[in-house]
This record gives C-alpha cells, structure tokens and sequence, in this order.
C-alpha cells in the first residue's frame, strides 16, 4: 500500500460547495503550510478538460464526506531507448464507507502553480 511521503503528517483533499447554472458543484484543495504561509492547492481530475465524468467520479468517492485522504505514490519510467528515468508521484483521493468499502480516484495539481505548491508541501 502507498504511504503518504509527508513528514508522517496525512494530507487531505477537502471539498467545498459552490453554485453553478442553478445546480450546486463542488471544487476540490489541499490545505497546508509552506514556510510559514497558509496555501490552498486546487486538484482536479486528471483529464480535466476532456473528460467531465471526472468530476462525477470524484463525487462518489467522497459521497458525504467533506474531505478525503490523500495518497501519494512515487512512480518511475523508464525510456528504453535513452535509459533516462523519470520519477514523480501519483496523487490518489481516498475514501472509505461504514463498511469498510474503499473507493478512489486520481487528481492532479489543477494548475503548474498548484503542482509547485503541492511539491513544496510534501517537501515540509
């Protein structure tokens, strides 16, 4: 299983209710310290643009809930061709029921200042 690769501090992904043509959506942020200074990072699903289901998904794992664990799993590729390694990590939002059911999904920085934020959060 993934751990959180903070300082043994759990992230979580928290939501919060806005309006939009007439129906109620919901926007999705990390809320940390970085030196000092309170920062909001905005996450989204990792297709954004082109796939609204996304938003649909994230719904569900969070179903009631007003916040979600957060998981961070560092991954490596491989190119074959120039051997260069790529590392960075796979966000997962988690939650699970009275049951014991988890349900989960992948979101990303929403933003390239949201992945730097998120970057300087797990470095605290």
């Amino acid at each position: 299983m993934a751990e959180n690769i903070t300082n043994n501090e759990q992230l979580y992904v928290q939501k919060e209710p806005f309006e939009y043509n007439g129906r109620t959506c919901y926007h999705y942020y990390i809320k940390g310290v970085v030196r000092g200074r309170e920062v909001k990072i905005d996450v989204a699903p990792p297709n954004k643009d082109t796939d609204m289901g996304g938003y649909t998904v994230l719904d569900i794992v969070f179903g009631d809930a007003d916040r979600a664990d957060l998981i961070v799993e560092p991954f490596e590729i491989a190119d074959e061709k120039t051997k260069q390694v790529i590392k960075g990590n796979r966000y997962i939002v988690r939650t699970a029921d009275e049951d014991g059911k988890v349900y989960e999904c992948t979101v990303k920085p929403a933003r390239t200042s949201d992945r730097s934020l998120l970057n300087m959060l797990l470095a605290e």
